[in-house]
């Protein structure tokens, strides 16, 4: 049955000429907003990487328009909205005022890194919506993570803000807790701006179209969501559809075993995580929240891309899982790195509607490597952090090869340029390359891994390397065979890493190489001439040519 909103007071009839026009710029407004944190960053994570994301709420805290950056970040930016507007009197919040949070289980986000900006936009004194961003800091490294107290500052959602005026001991204390200061103060003054360009933006828009048309345009906007997801689901055939797979970490002992169950039913789909681990003393838990934008992204992906990624689009969509457990983690879990299961959650979803709808899916894709490095800077003697998750590859598709060297799924970051990284950190990179035969073999196969290697200059750093899908492989799908596994290569005289993290000298290399995506289809019924432009271009060797391939060369 179809759903709408019903706001609080009377709203005006709007035309859909009108309701397209503000839709767009209420898009347009979400994207302008995460140009201007990666153009006004300080930290390479941010302005390289753009590991940030934007999203408008209306005044009841409903998602009008988020950008397209990052997926899981709307489990930070949901759960700051619902707190803030759950728990504080908001007749208190004032034009100007800004919250700030991080802590994943008190609503302000999905682990400590990611820092949200919430503030109010008012109009002719109402409060009319609320612009947000979030932006990943790389801070709080070298600590350890069998629960969140050893993760780094928690911040519940305060306000750092008043009125328009900095809160100084607010920030003086959060930057205390900050490893690398003089970055934070600097990105935070890129957060605040993004979100004074959205207020100015919105309160331009209700001074074109006034406020009551504007948030009438709103609800047709969710309402629209809501109605193109709805019919996405309902081609789907109804049934239930299960998966499981086994699941590695570097973060634990033993592998895990993972599982989906999903029933479609109608024009609505349901989400059953039971029977999943307890959540663990390792840093791989996810809160509720970041379940829920994993599952909204893999919807999103199958059903229709072009569905605007807001409140309405949620409704149908029903996710369960058991308190306590992996996917519903709560206090004191540990959450550095929820994007480990959550990788593998989209592809389990994936393999389970690949039953109803192989022609949608894709095999399994990377789980990613991160890989960091700190310590102190030789030529300015200040702290530095250099963090990255380096992009493995895309499992293979219905009808198209995965994508090379990429992020996949709810990560979606950019890999930081060899000259930025170079200028920023004492570090060299002494190779970045994609990998021969390390895309799943398929008729359409799974993309190409890449290698960096880097060499630490003139000082010692504390590495800390590793990631998913060392041991258990992403798998193929339909005949296709499995891609490779993360491997973490380290150069002569470096100390193989425990579990996590290990020291390295002057000199000295380590290189990561992610895991990559799984094929799509038997590798024999590939096309030969895309065989032989494979193996001309290097792609693949010739051994893999004439025995996986059979091409008779």
């Amino acid at each position: 049955m179809n759903q709408t909103v019903s706001p609080k007071t009377k709203l005006p009839a709007v035309d859909p000429v009108t309701t397209e026009v503000i839709g767009s710029a209420l898009s347009t407004i979400v994207e302008e907003m995460g140009k201007a944190i990666v153009r006004a960053a300080y930290s390479t994570n941010i302005k390289e990487r753009q590991d940030c994301s934007t999203v408008i709420f209306d005044a009841e805290g409903r998602t009008l328009a988020q950008a397209e950056r990052i997926p899981v970040h709307l489990g930070s930016l949901l759960g700051i909205a619902d707190y803030v507007l759950n728990k504080c009197d908001l007749s208190t919040v004032e034009p100007g005022d800004v919250f700030v949070g991080n802590d994943a289980h008190t609503g302000g986000g999905t682990h400590l890194n990611d820092i949200v900006f919430l503030e109010p936009v008012f109009f002719e004194g109402e409060l009319v919506a609320w612009v947000t961003n979030l932006a990943h800091h790389s801070d709080f490294v070298d600590r350890g993570h069998a629960h969140i107290f050893q993760e780094g500052l928690r911040i519940p959602p305060i306000r750092l803000y008043r009125k328009g005026v900095l809160q100084q001991d607010i920030m003086d204390l959060i930057l205390l807790n900050c490893q690398v200061p003089r970055e934070r103060i600097n990105d935070f003054r890129a957060q605040m701006a993004a979100n004074r360009l959205g207020v100015q933006r919105y309160q331009a828009l209700c001074e074109k179209y006034g406020k009551q048309i504007v948030a009438a345009a709103g609800v047709e906007v969710l309402n629209y969501a809501d109605r193109k997801t709805r019919a996405g689901i309902a081609r789907i055939p109804d049934g239930v559809y299960e998966h499981s797979c086994r699941f590695d970490s570097n973060l634990v002992e033993d592998v895990m075993d993972l599982k989906v169950k999903i029933e479609v039913k109608g024009d609505e789909i349901f989400f059953d995580l039971a029977g999943n681990p307890e959540q663990v003393r390792a840093p791989i838990n996810m809160v509720m929240t970041a379940t829920l934008a994993t599952v909204y992204f893999a919807v999103k992906a199958l059903v229709d891309p072009d569905i605007p990624a807001n409140s309405g689009f949620h409704r149908a969509i029903h996710v369960t899982a058991p308190e306590g457990t992996l996917f519903n983690a709560v206090a004191p879990a540990a959450v550095y790195s929820r994007t480990d299961p959550g990788q593998r959650l989209v592809d389990l979803i994936f393999a389970a509607l690949s039953k109803a709808i192989p022609e949608e899916v894709c095999a399994a894709c990377t789980g990613g490597g991160l890989l960091t490095f700190s310590g102190m800077h030789p030529r300015t003697g200040r702290f530095y952090v250099y963090n990255e998750m380096c992009g493995g590859s895309m499992g293979g598709r219905a009808h198209m090869d995965g994508l090379d060297g990429v992020q996949v799924h709810t990560t979606n970051t950019a890999n930081i340029p060899i000259e930025a990284l170079e200028y920023e950190h004492p570090v060299m990179v002494e190779r970045y390359e994609l990998v021969e035969d390390s895309g799943g073999p398929g008729k359409f196969r799974g993309g190409m891994t890449m290698r960096r290697k880097v060499k630490i200059l003139d000082h010692t750093a504390t590495i800390s390397a590793g990631g998913t899908n060392a041991v258990i492989p992403p798998w193929g799908l339909f005949g296709g065979q499995d891609g490779r596994t993360t491997n973490v290569e380290l150069g002569e005289g470096v100390a193989p890493l425990k579990r996590r993290a290990g020291i390295v000298g002057a000199g000295q290399t380590v290189a990561m190489v992610a895991s990559s995506g799984g094929g799509y289809g038997d590798p024999k019924e590939r096309d030969r001439e895309l065989v032989r432009k494979d193996l001309r271009e290097g792609r693949i060797s010739e051994k893999a040519a004439r025995e996986i391939y059979g091409l008779d060369i």
